[in-house]
């Protein structure tokens, strides 16, 4: 029995051996991979501040670079002179210890004037100036093609004291007016650039310039300690050479080791606690989005129930799949009749209409999209009653962002068809009332536009008499006078027509005249009063002028009306030169239009004046009756055109309006 019970136990503890083994081996793991992890994580946290520093000592290498670049860009500042240049030059490199000495050069690379560092010996005692005159000659022409400072590369200068320095050269040219009158050259000490590092940088590390082999030019810092070295480096580039900055750090193994145990206990406490946190908290927040969603849904729900607009939704197939109680309202029919319809007709549709909009839920379907501001329709009542409803559309988008199909908007229409008849209705009375009110209205054009015609008819025919009555006449004469006579009897004609269209407001004859023949077709009037007035009358008109497109009658009056009230303004004992011009061109804003003027020099218009000024019966004159600027505006406005006015230096004022431009002429 108990040798049964023996053999029994013998499998299991080994397999619960083999199992806490497992689990063993499974934490140790789990530990050596934190320690691993630890470690990587502190050798890359090491990596990242040491990649850092030097791209800090890299920008602060630039930034004094630059720094000393403007210095000397300064010391040429005003064409100094050799004395004021050298004082200049020695108290900048007392202050940048980084520069050991300054040159300027003529154009020729000649020595002009030079300044040593009172820092350390004469740099290039030992050997001379000459022996690098090589690398200040490239550096120098380097910068003449870069227009601006190039830097050689390092090189190793011997000096008395038995000692070296690595050195490179920086040229800046002198240019004046584009040519280059000379260079200025400065010696850079790398070791000193890189003492001015300052010791919270090289405390803990060694920075270095180096060649692209890996050889140093410079060195400083702390020497090496330490079992594992972290390294970085970081271009220094600069015109016309770069350099290497390299920056070592020396450090021990982490010994994270004797905290790792705790660390995960504390961590796995944490990380329970945290996670019964969260959990509780989002169960909270589960709730608290389960009331909001029902409390939205309510608020949806009673919002659809209140609007008057009708909604409906279809899916991709054009099956409807949600509608709100005002559409059912507006078509009669429950929700449960139709969710489900509209694959062939829905119930809604006229029969009589059914095929039209079936043509147009398939272009609906097929993804063109309808106007935003929606498209009327008719739809059916249950009873039978058909009614004009607005519909807009819009696609109707899930929380994926993938459309599912249409959402529509239904406006019955019917209160705003009803109120637009009413309005029309209303409007065709007003119109006639205002076509009674055209009568009084024709009858003051008319007395007002066939004054002009009528009194050159009589002056004409005054003129006649006086001819017959003098007996010294000719037939030319006679038939010249009566000819005059007839042109203004048929001007007055085409006046009364011209002004009966004008208030009925019908459209125009529009016919292609050149602007001369509308000048020469008012000459006559105009030069008859201006020989009464003692007014010399101008014409410009500029070359290549196309036709205007106008009725032809109308413009005439409205020149003849300028031209008219411009002589009238000047018509003043004080005025001695009267001059009236009448001027064509292109309109300076749009050639497409033709721009009149008629300027007078009168003594101007009143600023209480021009504010009504084409107000239809406001007038200055005893006899006038207030509708000739009016008639005018309304005139050229009708053509498309504008009338304006403006003051005309000295004094005077010139009116001026445009036409529309036509073929050529």
């Amino acid at each position: 029995m108990l040798e049964r019970l023996g053999e029994r136990w013998r499998p299991q503890h080994w397999r619960r051996r083999l199992l806490w083994s497992a689990l063993t081996a499974l934490v140790l793991a789990l530990l050596l991979t934190l320690v691993w992890l630890a470690g990587r994580y502190e050798a890359s946290q090491v990596q990242s501040r040491l990649e850092r520093d030097a791209a800090d000592a890299v920008g602060d290498i630039r930034s004094r670079l630059t720094r000393n670049l403007q210095s000397l860009q300064a010391l040429q500042f005003g064409e100094p002179g050799p004395a004021r240049w050298s004082q200049e030059a020695t108290a900048l490199l007392r202050e940048r210890r980084e520069l050991v000495r300054i040159e300027w050069r003529d154009d020729h690379f000649n020595v002009l004037n030079q300044a040593g560092t009172p820092y350390r010996p004469p740099v290039f005692d030992r050997l001379g100036r000459d022996s690098v005159q090589s690398e200040v000659t490239q550096v120098c022409n380097a910068a003449r093609r870069l227009s601006g400072p190039a830097y050689s590369g390092s090189y190793f200068v011997p000096m008395t004291d038995g000692l070296g320095l690595e050195v490179m050269e920086m040229c800046l040219p002198l240019a004046s007016a584009g040519v280059v009158m000379g260079y200025l050259v400065a010696t850079y000490s790398l070791q000193d650039l890189l003492d001015d590092l300052g010791p919270q940088l090289t405390r803990s590390q060694e920075v270095s310039f180096t060649e692209g082999d890996g050889t140093r030019l410079a060195i400083r810092g702390n020497s090496r300690r330490g079992g594992r070295v972290f390294s970085a480096q970081h271009l220094l580039d600069l015109p016309g050479t770069t350099l290497v900055l390299r920056m070592d750090s020396w450090r021990g193994a982490p010994d994270l080791f004797p905290n790792v145990l705790t660390a995960l206990v504390t961590a796995m406490s944490i990380a329970l606690v945290a996670i019964l946190l969260l959990l509780g908290k989002d169960m909270r927040r589960r709730l608290k989005a389960e009331r909001d969603l029902a409390d939205a849904l309510a608020f949806r729900k009673a919002m659809e129930d209140s609007l008057v607009t009708g909604l409906r939704a279809r899916d991709l197939q054009g099956r409807i799949t949600y509608v709100n109680p005002a559409f059912c309202q507006m078509v009669g029919f429950t929700a449960e009749e139709l969710l489900g319809q509209g694959v062939q007709a829905p119930p809604y549709w006229p029969p009589e209409l059914a095929d039209e909009y079936r043509k147009r839920q398939e272009i609906r379907l097929a993804g063109n999209v309808p106007p935003r501001e929606g498209y009327e329709s008719v739809f059916m009542h249950k009873d039978g009653t058909r009614f004009p409803v607005l519909i807009i559309e819009a696609p109707l988008i899930n929380a994926q962002g993938v459309q599912t199909g249409w959402m529509s908007a239904f406006l019955d229409i019917r209160e705003q068809r009803r109120v637009e008849e009413l309005s029309r209705a209303s409007q065709e009375r007003l119109q006639a009332t205002a076509r009674l009110a055209m009568v009084g209205e024709m009858a003051s054009l008319l007395s007002h536009e066939l004054n002009q015609p009528l009194a050159a008819i009589a002056s004409y025919a005054t003129g006649t008499q006086n001819l017959l009555d003098q007996g010294a006449h000719s037939p030319a004469d006679i038939r010249l006078a009566m000819h005059r006579i007839a042109e203004q009897a048929e001007r007055a004609g085409k006046v009364i027509k011209s002004v009966h269209d004008f208030v009925r407001r019908r459209d125009q004859a529009r016919e292609a005249i050149a602007p001369r023949l509308l000048l020469d077709a008012i000459l006559p009037l105009v030069n008859l009063q201006a020989r009464k007035l003692g007014v010399q009358v101008q014409i410009r008109l500029a070359p290549d002028l196309p036709t205007v497109l106008c009725d032809r009658t109308m413009v005439e009056q409205v020149l003849l009306n300028l031209a008219r009230n411009g002589m009238q303004a000047m018509d003043q004992p004080e005025i001695r030169r009267r001059v009236l011009t009448l001027e064509v061109r292109r309109s300076p804003a749009d050639a497409r239009w033709i721009e009149f003027s008629v300027a007078d020099i009168g003594p101007g218009i009143a600023p209480e004046v021009a504010e009504q000024l084409f107000t239809p019966f406001f007038t200055t004159k005893a006899e006038g009756m207030g509708l000739g600027l009016s008639l005018c505006r309304t005139v050229i406005e009708q053509h498309g055109g504008n009338l304006v006015f403006e003051s005309s230096p000295p004094h005077g004022t010139v009116f001026r309006f445009t036409l529309p431009a036509g073929p050529a002429a």
